[in-house]
């Protein structure tokens, strides 16, 4: 099996447009969730969320392009252009053969689709414009992602609701570490703030009015962020042979189903992607200094995860610093596991740990060091990722320190 490493990574979301400003806002627990501005939004019960303000898509691409492109889309190839340019990465010849991408999304061009429902049903009109659909489909970013970098190897779209990034960054790893790819772009990428995305998340009634507070007992439920992450997901010998820093080395990845329920999570089936990740990495549970958690800020999954994490470490769950960074930019449903990844990479790179910040009161049934409040300086080698979607589908990802 091939080692696999990270060699570029690259962001936009609502703490910052690229992978330092959110580096920093991590460091300093800045909050990301304000209220939401868009068409309509006076009529939604919900009005606050992870919203990148002040998107300057006229800027970044021409006209043709915006004709093709949703703001998923364009979210992602921002993104993907940062995580290449820090990579150093040309591909060219046979590397672009052996090469592809995997992005997650669970609502796909969701913007695309409510504007022209508007023009159909509200407005009454009977034609809408000929690039709709490849607009507005979910695998739209995976290929522009793909054309504009010359990307010939696999390549799709994983759509598993919350849990996507993380299947599609468990897909990469994969590839990578079996030979099938010298290299992979992938991450993810979401943008469902507009009103007909935030209108039907309103009827779960799980969002919350004020903010995000994970494993707070005074938590009132999830917020809803948007943007991407991508990440080059490289073979270490390849990296090694061209010169290419290191961010991080990916060393295990599992998922499950809980098979049980669509909506609410399994203590079991949680647990099991732990211990799977845990066990493809070959590594202990007291190796683990850090996991970036779920963490919605709905009781359900709090509590259910912090049980998972119990079972699946076992005595060492009361040793290990557990954050989640969704108190800061969002739920971004399919796209937040790639922007999660990010805390975890500081992590290992940097030694710092990203707080779960708006935490007010504990939780009995959270009873871990959740990092309240204020980020933290430790020393860590290995660190895991968890996503945990509804549909009981499960992802979790094992990464280890640049060595």
């Amino acid at each position: 099996m091939k080692r696999v490493v990270i060699t570029g990574a690259g962001t936009v979301n609502a703490l910052g447009l690229d992978v330092g400003a959110t580096f920093e806002a991590m460091r300093e627990g800045k909050c990301g969730i304000g209220a939401l501005d868009f068409r309509d939004v006076d009529r939604l019960a919900i009005k606050i969320g992870g919203q990148i303000h002040n998107w300057d898509a006229e800027g970044r691409f021409n006209r043709q392009q915006i004709a093709l492109y949703d703001r998923f889309t364009q979210f992602a190839l921002v993104a993907t252009e940062q995580a290449v340019k820090q990579s150093g990465i040309v591909f060219s010849g046979e590397l672009a053969t052996k090469s592809g991408v995997i992005l997650g999304t669970s609502g796909g061009g969701l913007t695309t689709q409510d504007d022209n429902y508007r023009t159909v049903y509200e407005e009454g009109k009977n034609r809408v414009h000929p690039f709709v659909v490849p607009k507005l489909m979910n695998n739209a970013a995976c290929s522009h992602v793909s054309m504009e970098y010359n990307l010939k190897g696999p390549s799709f779209t994983v759509a598993t609701a919350c849990a996507s990034s993380n299947h599609a960054m468990g897909q990469a790893y994969n590839m990578v570490r079996s030979g099938m790819a010298t290299a992979m772009l992938t991450g993810g990428s979401e943008s469902m703030l507009c009103f007909g995305g935030v209108k039907a998340w309103e009827g779960l009634r799980v969002m919350s009015k004020d903010t995000c507070r994970p494993f707070s007992l005074t938590r009132s439920g999830m917020v809803q962020g948007e943007g991407a992450a991508v990440y080059v997901f490289e073979e270490y010998e390849h990296a090694k042979k061209r010169g290419a820093e290191i961010l991080a080395e990916v060393i295990g990845s599992a998922m499950t189903s809980d098979a049980s329920d669509i909506v609410m999570p399994s203590k079991q089936g949680a647990a099991r992607a732990i211990t799977g990740a845990l066990q493809d990495a070959q590594i202990n549970p007291e190796q683990v200094g850090y996991i970036n958690a779920h963490g919605t800020g709905t009781a359900a999954n709090d509590k259910t995860e912090c049980a998972a994490v119990a079972d699946a470490l076992g005595a060492h769950a009361d040793n290990i610093m557990i954050s989640s960074t969704k108190s800061m930019h969002g739920h971004l449903i399919g796209g937040t596991g790639a922007v999660e990844l990010l805390a975890c990479i500081m992590a290992l790179k940097d030694g710092i740990i990203a707080p779960t910040i708006n935490y007010e009161e504990p939780d009995p049934a959270c009873a871990l060091d959740v990092v309240p409040n204020e980020a933290r300086d430790a020393n860590v080698d290995i660190v895991l990722s968890n996503a945990f979607a509804f549909g009981g589908l499960n992802a979790v990802l094992a990464l280890k320190r640049a060595s």
